[in-house]
Formats: structure tokens, C-alpha cells, sequence
């Protein structure tokens, strides 16, 4: 049913390369805010957390590129195009009638996040069930970091650096440089969590969402561009080049990334939001699956209530959009 598309897989395997994620101050705001929207009994034992829910949100991606854990590379990403589709609905969530539709090495190239969505939220509720501490906050800080790159549009493009329109370096710049310029602004506030009944349509529909809007952040870019010189796209250094932060991305100039930040029509913010949004209800539906365990026990009965003033300050705070007690590193220079 879905064998045919090889001969358009073949063109892209040699470009596909690995994908980055989220940067750290959008996982780390992602898992942070999430805590707040969740029920109070759930919210309580986070909360006594949030400091290790908040620095392991980039647990993954150390793996992948300070460790170097080839295992975990394919698990942040899927290119669509590399299955020969630009429609979730046509794959299936079980991954051993995929494998019968394409050989593994293609499967690997076009990622497996979606269905490592899954398997991690299954986890995350077998741990609830066993009442397991650590595996609870390291599954569901893991698993936050996943649902942060399924909402970034261009962990679902396989032109996810911008490689095949010359717009390298567009990755880094969407989902690093403009929320750590103008992230401060962003309302973080989601409502309270709720239940999905549909894990796979829901993981799915997530998925088809980002994808819809990788060619229109691309598309906003390359017009943007248009009505800028060369020089003035770049922050350059003191030898008149290009400016690179530590990972060796392009450092945009600040004009570039307001106007672009301000064409994007609020596009970042809404992914970082959806994201918060999306893990809540991951960690709010693995619970309810696990018979809703009464998590009070797994904690000394004084640190919560130790943090029961600052937790009421910053729900708070979080109603109002907003989240504080900790500082993500900068990735690009200010």
C-alpha cells in the first residue's frame, strides 16, 4: 500500500541530515509552565520536582550530541516527505505493520518521533502504576522534550534546516535565536490539562499540525530576505564575517529577527504554547491510564509543604503568563 514512493525517497537520503530541537530556553520553559497546568494533586508532586522536570527537559538532545547516542537521533524528528506523504493519516501507529511497508533504514531517515511519543507516554504510565519516583520524573521529562520537537514545524520537514531553498540555518534561528530575543513577552498560560482519549489521533493530528506550518515559516523567510542586503541579515564579528554562536549557527542581526519574528504573525509563541498545552495533557492522561496513584507518599510530607507558598505565588504568576526561579542558558549572543 505505501511501497511506492523509493524513487523519491532515494533523492533525499543523502540530505537528510540530523535535526536539532527546541533550543533550551523553549524546552525548559515548555516543561517548566506544564507543571502548572496540571490538577492539584499532580501539580503538588511536579512541583516538589520542577527544578529536575525544568534542567532534564535537554537531557535528550545531551544525549544526542554531548554523548553521542546514535540511538537517540532518529527519535526527534519525522520527515514526512521521506515516506513519500505529506498526510499523518496514512501511516500506522503500529510500528511492525510499518516496518512491513518500508526497510528500517528508510524508517530511521525519516525519524520515528511520533511512535516514540507513544512508547515513552506508555512508560510513563506503567511508572505511574509502579509508583517508581525517579522513572516517573525522568519518563516525563523525557517525554516533554519529545512533544516540544513534534511542535516545532521543521522537526517534521525533511528541508528542516532551510538546505534545499537556501535558507541554511533557519532551524536555529526560528527555534533558538527569536524565543530567547523575544520570549519574555510570550503568554505561557494553557488552561488547566485535560484527557486524551485518542493517544494516536491526538500524536498524529499534533504531528500534521507542525508539518502544515514548516513551509509557511520557510515561505516568510525567503520574502523576508528579499528587502534586506547581505550585511544586514548577519550580526558580523570584528573581521567583517558572518557571526556564529558556539554550535557554529548564524547569529541573525536584530532588526532581521523583530521583522521576521513579527511577520511569523506570533507563530513561535504558539508552538512553544501548544507544546505546554500538549505535555500537560501527556503526563494528565499517563496518570489517569495508570488509575490516578496517589503520588503523595513518594515525597516527605514537609517538603510539600515547604513549597506550598511558592507554589500558590506561582500558579499565580503562571495565570498571568508568566513563569520564573530559574535561568536558561543563552545560546546566541544578545
Amino acid at each position: 500500500m505505501m511501497k511506492k514512493p523509493f524513487l523519491f525517497i532515494l533523492c533525499f537520503l543523502s540530505a537528510v541530515s540530523l535535526a536539532f530541537a527546541w533550543g533550551s530556553w523553549g524546552h525548559q520553559h515548555i516543561n517548566h509552565a506544564a507543571v502548572f497546568a496540571l490538577p492539584d494533586t499532580l501539580r503538588r508532586f511536579f512541583y516538589n520536582h520542577i527544578d529536575y522536570i525544568t534542567e532534564e527537559a535537554v537531557g535528550p538532545d545531551i544525549r544526542k550530541y554531548t554523548i553521542n547516542d546514535r540511538a537517540e537521533f532518529p527519535r526527534h524528528y519525522i520527515n514526512l516527505e521521506v515516506f513519500g506523504i505529506r498526510h499523518m493519516d496514512s501511516l500506522s501507529s503500529d510500528q511492525q505493520e510499518l516496518k512491513s511497508q518500508f526497510p528500517d533504514s528508510i524508517i530511521q531517515k525519516a525519524g520515528i518521533l511520533p511512535w516514540y511519543i507513544l512508547q515513552m507516554e506508555d512508560k510513563l504510565t506503567r511508572s505511574f502504576q509502579s509508583g517508581r519516583k525517579s522513572e516517573i520524573l525522568f519518563l516525563a521529562a523525557d517525554l516533554a522534550h519529545y512533544i516540544g520537537d513534534a511542535n516545532m514545524p521543521l522537526h517534521t520537514s525533511v528541508n528542516h534546516d532551510g538546505q534545499f531553498t537556501n535558507q541554511k540555518g533557519i532551524h536555529a534561528f526560528f527555534e533558538g535565536q527569536l524565543p530567547e530575543l523575544f520570549g519574555k513577552q510570550y503568554n505561557l498560560y494553557t488552561g488547566d490539562a485535560i484527557y486524551i482519549p485518542d493517544l494516536k489521533k491526538e500524536t498524529w493530528s499534533m504531528i500534521q499540525l507542525s508539518f502544515d506550518k514548516a513551509d509557511t515559516l520557510l515561505a516568510v523567510e525567503r520574502k523576508l530576505r528579499e528587502s534586506f542586503q547581505n550585511d544586514r541579515i548577519y550580526r558580523l564579528d570584528s573581521a567583517g564575517k558572518s557571526l556564529k554562536n558556539k554550535f557554529n549557527d548564524p547569529v541573525h542581526s536584530y532588526e532581521y529577527a523583530r521583522q521576521y519574528h513579527q511577520q511569523l504573525n506570533g507563530m513561535v509563541e504558539r508552538q512553544i504554547r501548544n507544546a505546554i498545552r500538549e505535555v500537560a495533557n501527556y503526563w494528565y492522561t499517563a496518570w489517569i491510564n495508570a488509575g490516578k496513584p496517589d503520588l503523595s507518599s513518594l515525597d516527605p510530607e514537609s517538603l510539600t509543604k515547604k513549597n506550598e507558598l511558592d507554589l500558590r505565588k506561582d500558579i499565580q504568576l503562571w495565570k498571568q503568563g508568566k513563569v520564573n526561579g530559574f535561568k536558561s542558558e543563552d545560546e546566541f549572543p544578545q
